[in-house]
């Protein structure tokens, strides 16, 4: 067993080395879409049932942790501001009433 987990470990190394890539992430675990939108909420420390007022709320937090005038960096962001849009973009539009 100790073997196989020592064979596991070097493959996986060998690939992150040579491919620049992680053997599951060739695989497509977890790169899907469901996959970014975890990130996102983890990121910006929101809840699945988030409402936008909160996705909001949690991206000014973030913001003013990582903006570049406060010693954060221009990466984070833009990660920032990707992950509102993608929570905000898979939110469901609220309906119209009708004339």
């Amino acid at each position: 067993m100790v073997k196989l987990l020592a064979i596991l470990l070097v493959v996986s190394l060998a690939s992150k080395l040579l491919l620049g890539r992680w053997p599951w992430q060739m695989a497509g675990i977890g790169t899907g879409v469901g996959a970014e939108e975890r990130r996102a909420r983890a990121l910006l420390g929101v809840a699945r049932a988030a409402s936008r007022e909160e996705i909001i709320d949690a991206h000014r937090r973030l913001i003013a942790r990582v903006h570049p005038d406060r010693g954060g960096t221009n990466e984070l962001v833009h990660e920032a501001n990707a992950a509102r849009d993608l929570l905000l973009a898979r939110l469901i539009p609220p309906r119209r009433e009708r004339p």
